[in-house]
């Protein structure tokens, strides 16, 4: 494979090798093009070209990330040069061990260099917000959103493409209180890149220039979502990993990716913002309108022949699942060398990415005494301090043990491990009123909530168990609904009341309380109750058992933890809260959550017509 230039060479090899399909029927780009690309994702269909796309002259590709095969086709052996830079940049002494490795990497990155150039293809045509493509994905979206924008921006104390930041921050083209053609909402979230040169700008009382381009190489939109090192500028990476360096040019003073097939142009006044949003995200929920900047358009270009990729986000998994398996395919190795200790890391999809942290890592500092954690915390600490993993809601963090290490990314495995040693008395530690991820609503407001550190060592205490016995369902509450197994030692359940309908977290708390009263009295406590270590109390209960997947997105996502863990013989001692009996997280919806998403039934009425024998969808879902 060889190196792509712009986003048709792509599309075009991959309709060669049988990996897209045309879509030739007039579909509407309000919620009928996001419900197929939903449906053709989950069934492992192909990339789709949209070739007649209402209200547009342009045709539209999704999907081109729906396969890990079709993202190994796109990036080739660029996956392998840009596995071998973040190498070298987080472990020089690897580049002494291994010098014409090293080597071969410079000169590697030498083809890879940004390059200025003449005669820009984007800058060929001109037109208006308006006329590229509104796509709404949801029904109580705000408005048409760019779901693959590249933003480009740089540093205004130093200008120029080596502190230039490239991210991927959603794009609102219209709606809500924006102005036609004029504005559109720039929504980026805590922790970017681009709320450095945002701050300078504001510090210098300057308006911040900003460029945004839509299609081009792959290796740029992954490139834009790379959790790069320090140093390491996007556009250089998206070089190495696409093996031709990024081309620009600059032009009313913003600067333009030749290779773009649309480039929007821009500047963010220093302090004006507008509501943004409502818009259906990759938690499974909207996020809400909340003030974001403000961009000015000043100009919109396009390529001859352009084509605009979009995407679709919703609760996981979705397209963006798959880039995230590749980026830790590509920077997996990276991260353990920055933390010492730590062994691995995953972000749970099914979860939403940033609510379920899991983690090993060594527990070395007395190895003489009887094992508990200690260099775990430190290492805990580190993990949620460290760039985007700081918005992780729940780290669970095992030590790495002697006996059989479950593969981290088997969540199921890794959950038993966990919950056979965990000792709810010892390894919670709270961090409260904490900054959270924007896109998360169980806290206490935007950006606003708690972490659950939780830290196990040693050996087992406890076997799971996978029946629940009879004696505990005779001393279960009468309101609360008789409880079904989700794995092994986890329960769950709902209450009397749904979150949404008043269930204070005291109202639970006096729950629990007067069970833990009957289960104390019943003599047989213990023995009940050590082989479920962990409850989850839900809205529909029967959903979460259903499996594995609904367990982690309702468990993680509807609950925050300095509000709603709770536990059987709860106490609190020297200012540390911990349980004597099972840990019991409430995640039922409260009225503070966003609402989740959900389809248009019409819509899904007309799409399924168009997958019936003889339409143009038949046979891709």
């Amino acid at each position: 494979m060889s190196a792509f230039k712009n986003l048709r060479e792509s599309v075009e090899y991959l309709e060669r090798k049988g990996q897209l399909r045309r879509v030739k029927e007039e579909i509407d780009p309000h919620l009928e093009m996001a419900e197929i690309q939903r449906r053709v994702y989950a069934a492992g269909g192909p990339a789709l070209l949209f070739t007649r796309v209402k209200g547009t002259e342009f045709p539209c590709v999704s999907n081109l990330f729906g396969t890990r095969e079709r993202a190994w086709m796109l990036f080739g052996e660029g996956v392998e040069r840009a596995r071998k830079l973040l190498k070298l940049r987080s472990d020089p002494v690897e580049a002494l061990r291994h010098p014409f490795d090293s080597l071969r990497s410079g000169f590697g990155a030498l083809h890879a260099l940004p390059r200025s150039v003449s005669s820009p293809a984007v800058a060929a045509h001109e037109t208006r917000l308006s006329a590229l493509p509104q796509i709404t994905s949801w029904p109580k979206d705000g408005g048409p959103f760019i779901t693959l924008p590249l933003v480009y921006t740089e540093h205004p104390d130093m200008p120029g493409v080596w502190n230039s930041n490239l991210g991927m921050y959603r794009i609102q083209l219209a709606g809500g209180e924006f102005q036609a053609d004029r504005e559109a909402g720039l929504h980026y979230q805590i922790h970017r890149g681009i709320g450095v040169h945002h701050h300078a700008a504001i510090r210098r009382g300057e308006r911040l220039k900003v460029s945004i381009f839509v299609g081009g190489s792959p290796a740029h939109m992954l490139a834009a979502v790379m959790p790069l090192p320090e140093g390491i500028a996007e556009v250089l990476f998206a070089g190495i990993l696409g093996g031709r360096g990024f081309r620009y040019t600059r032009q009313n003073g913003h600067l333009l990716s030749a290779d773009a097939d649309f480039c929007i142009t821009g500047t963010i006044d220093p302090l004006r913002t507008l509501p943004e949003g409502p818009f259906g995200d990759h938690l499974g929920y909207y996020s809400l309108a909340h003030p974001f900047p403000v961009l000015t358009v000043k100009k919109v270009y396009h390529r001859s022949g352009a084509i605009w990729p979009f995407t679709v986000v919703g609760r996981p998994p979705q397209e963006d699942a798959t880039l995230a398996e590749l980026i830790h395919e590509i920077a997996g190795d990276a991260l353990p060398k920055e933390i010492p200790g730590l062994h691995a890391v995953h972000a749970v999809e099914a979860a939403g990415v940033h609510p379920l942290l899991l983690a090993i890592a060594s527990d070395r500092y007395a190895p003489y005494e009887e094992h508990k954690p200690r260099e775990l915390h430190t290492i805990g600490h580190a993990l949620l301090g460290y760039g985007q993993l700081s918005l992780a809601k729940y780290l669970w963090l095992t030590a790495r043990e002697s006996d059989s290490m479950p593969d981290i990314r088997d969540v199921s495995a890794f959950f038993r491990h966990v919950l056979r040693r965990v000792s709810w008395e010892r390894d919670l530690h709270f961090i409260t009123r904490t900054t959270m991820d924007t896109l998360d609503y169980s806290g206490a407001g935007l950006n606003e909530g708690s972490k659950l550190l939780l830290a196990v060592s040693g050996s087992p205490r406890r076997t799971l168990a996978e029946e629940i016995p009879q004696a505990l369902l005779k001393l279960w509450p009468d309101n609360w609904s008789a409880p079904k197994l989700v794995l092994p030692g986890v329960l769950t359940f709902s209450g009397s009341s749904s979150g949404g309908k008043g269930a204070e977290p005291e109202v639970l708390d006096e729950e629990l309380e007067g069970f833990s009263r009957r289960l104390r009295e019943s003599g047989q406590a213990e023995e009940l109750l050590n082989g479920f270590p962990l409850w989850v109390m839900a809205d529909e209960p029967g959903f979460v058992a259903k499996s594995l997947d609904n367990f982690l997105w309702v468990t993680f996502t509807r609950s925050d933890p300095a509000r709603d863990v709770h536990g059987i013989f709860a106490f609190t001692e020297r200012k540390h809260w911990g349980c004597r009996g099972p840990l019991v997280i409430d995640a039922r919806i409260k009225p503070h959550h966003a609402p989740p998403l959900e389809s248009d039934p019409d819509v899904v009425k007309r799409v399924e017509a168009l997958a019936a024998p003889g339409r143009p969808l038949h046979g891709l879902f």
